[in-house]
């Protein structure tokens, strides 16, 4: 993930690199992406404290939310959207309580994130601690940031949707400067490159700096 983050990274072996864990990390069963596999179990070598662990649980081979949310960012950075939405959809503590035997099974709040999340057998899907994790900030980010596109630098707003493919667009209300920004994203066949409106005037960039106190509407049209 960080290879792409970062922009570091050789395009050829980030892709490759991506490819695999998503064959081989992302668990459509149990709804979790995990930190690698096999868990370790036995081995020549002593990997160190990971291994107290039982396999699966916590860092060693289960979710480890954190990482989970870096792979979101960088699939959808990569331009796989329909990807990075999946597995953001998995991390969506809610999405793992949908029915009782759904909660049952998790056994912990659907409304906060799970730091980790159990891939060993007969736990597989169980949450484990919630509340104090950071991932839950991460997560926030690679929805809004991620996924919706709204991204905040300074006194600066930059919008760079990447949007999963069954989404037409979004609208949404940011408060911030004192002041109200209420942004709509449309999708348009005429677009080829992401173009901003701000109050009906076109921008020459995605960017603009909105002033404080005032009330703004801004369009952001992507290519179909």
């Amino acid at each position: 993930s960080w290879s792409v983050l970062s922009g570091e990274g050789d395009p050829a072996r980030s892709t490759t690199a991506m490819e695999q864990a998503t064959n081989m990390l992302v668990d459509d069963e149990l709804k979790i992406v995990k930190l690698f596999t096999p868990a370790f179990s036995k081995s020549e070598k002593d990997p160190g404290y990971i291994k107290s662990y039982p396999p699966g649980v916590r860092e060693n081979g289960g979710q480890y939310t954190h990482a989970a949310t870096w792979f979101v960012i960088a699939l959808a950075e990569m331009g796989r959207t329909d990807e990075a939405y999946r597995c953001f959809s998995m991390l969506n503590p809610v999405n793992h309580a949908s029915d009782e035997a759904a909660a049952e099974h998790y056994r912990v709040e659907p409304y906060v994130v799970a730091a980790d999340i159990y891939a060993g057998e007969g736990k597989g899907g169980r949450g484990g601690w919630t509340w104090y994790t950071g991932s839950a900030g991460w997560l926030y980010r690679a929805a809004v940031e991620g996924i919706l596109g709204i991204e905040r630098r300074g006194k600066e707003i930059t919008f760079r949707p990447k949007l999963p493919g069954h989404w037409d667009g979004y609208a949404a209300t940011l408060k911030m400067f004192g002041g109200e920004i209420k942004v709509r994203v449309i999708r348009d066949k005429k677009t080829k490159s992401i173009s901003l409106e701000v109050d009906g005037s076109k921008k020459k960039s995605a960017s603009f700096e909105p002033k404080a106190g005032d009330k703004t509407e801004v369009v952001v049209r992507i290519p179909a």
